[in-house]
């Protein structure tokens, strides 16, 4: 699929991987991204003056379901619905900081939003020429590791609903495909871990696989991850428990 003259919606756009997603897929595409409403998406409106700025919590089952009202009324077809935003929570449940409240957020952002747009987008996704359905995914919706037990759950769910997703699609114009991350240099990861690729390089990775064929786009490190989980299940999780 040639990723020029298209209609591409993206989650979370203003900051890390959604704003390099933003930036490298600007030129040559009309871009509208939903964000939590925020100075940060107001300076994204005023950076890049053709793109439609749709204000939701994604973490607001109701907010969801306006943003998508809003999308199906301004006519414009999807070609292209990125699901990038995702939130992860580190502490342990044993944790003195850990927060009850954060479990229902994180599932609610990571997977809840994702399954909620997908369904409401579906009349605008549906048509003669190919679309696409990209769910951003991470090396942990693979192989767990010990912190962050909800994000894990959350990006493991992902990974199997888009598996059966692309399955029930598959006769239709919609691909499906998922772009699974290593550790990214972004405000979600800092102080965490090392060798981590920068926001540019995953962009311009994902949006080189979404003009190939395939159901997955592996990129850095996960490349190798799926190779030992596949060798060595039990390796693969010893490598990431330790992670």
């Amino acid at each position: 699929m040639s990723i020029v003259g298209k209609h591409i919606v993206i989650t979370g756009g203003t900051s890390g991987i959604g704003l390099e997603l933003v930036k490298q897929l600007y030129d040559g595409n009309e871009i509208s991204v939903i964000g939590r409403p925020s100075p940060r998406l107001q300076d994204l409106s005023a950076r890049f003056e053709r793109l439609t700025i749709i204000e939701a919590d994604l973490a607001d089952q109701q907010a969801v379901e306006m943003a998508a009202d809003q999308l199906i009324k301004s006519g414009k077809r999807i070609d292209v619905l990125i699901n990038n935003a995702a939130v992860q929570f580190t502490p342990h449940f044993l944790s003195d900081d850990f927060r009850y409240e954060t479990i229902r957020r994180e599932i609610d952002v990571n997977l809840t939003s994702i399954c909620t747009l997908i369904y409401l987008l579906m009349p605008s996704l549906l048509q003669k020429e190919p679309t696409l359905i990209l769910n951003i995914n991470s090396g942990l919706g693979l192989v767990p590791k010990t912190s962050s037990a909800i994000y894990c759950a959350t990006k493991g769910g992902l990974n199997l609903f888009s598996q059966s997703l692309r399955h029930q699609l598959e006769d239709t114009n919609i691909d499906v495909k998922q772009a699974f991350l290593p550790l990214v240099d972004t405000a979600m990861t800092q102080g965490r871990g090392s060798a981590k690729i920068s926001p540019q390089e995953a962009a311009a990775a994902i949006i080189r696989g979404m003009a190939k064929k395939g159901a997955t786009i592996d990129i850095g490190k996960v490349k190798l991850l799926r190779l030992i989980q596949r060798l060595s299940p039990s390796l693969a999780q010893r490598i990431m428990k330790a992670s």
